[in-house]
């Protein structure tokens, strides 16, 4: 059993996850990927940083949205642990889910190019490449992808709506 929730990225679990994230993007890329996350970014009713759950509690993934402009946000911070199977497809199904409950129509990401793998799960799950953009314009080392969005396809209630 999977629970995925939103949580503050400052939490104990939230900043081991993207420890181990950073580490192993340095280990891919060369770059941990700090420089282009900060915490305040997702501390908003417009962003959203979620944790997954094991059966046990134990936290096995994490994944990050914050707004990039009108309409589309995009994703950051996307890790499970290795060995943890369906973990990203569900961080990736549950962040889709907020960000059409936001009212994002489309999301948006970069990864490197070396990361083959990263670039394969995206594009296996509906992400197709664009061109880059905001500081990844240019970079040739960067990807882009981007996903639209239909609201009726995540069907669900927001939590932070009161009747």
């Amino acid at each position: 059993m999977l629970t995925i929730t939103a949580e503050d990225p400052g939490s104990p679990d939230a900043r081991a996850l993207m420890d181990e994230l950073s580490d192993t993007l340095a280990s891919i890329t060369g770059d941990a990927g700090r420089s282009s996350f900060d915490p305040d970014d997702v501390r908003h009713p417009q962003a959203c940083f979620a944790v997954a759950r094991d059966a046990q509690s134990r936290p096995v993934g994490c994944g990050a949205l914050r707004p990039l402009q009108p309409g589309i946000a995009e994703l950051k911070r996307m890790y499970a642990l290795p060995g943890t199977r369906g973990v990203g497809s569900a961080l990736l199904a549950f962040l889709e889910a907020e960000a059409a409950a936001l009212g994002y129509h489309a999301l948006w990401l970069s990864t490197r190019v070396v990361n083959e793998r990263a670039i394969g799960f995206y594009e296996s799950r509906g992400y197709a490449r664009i061109p880059n953009f905001g500081h990844y314009a240019g970079r040739t080392q960067s990807v882009c992808l981007a996903k639209a969005l239909a609201a009726e396809s995540f069907p669900r209630t927001d939590p932070r709506q009161t009747p």
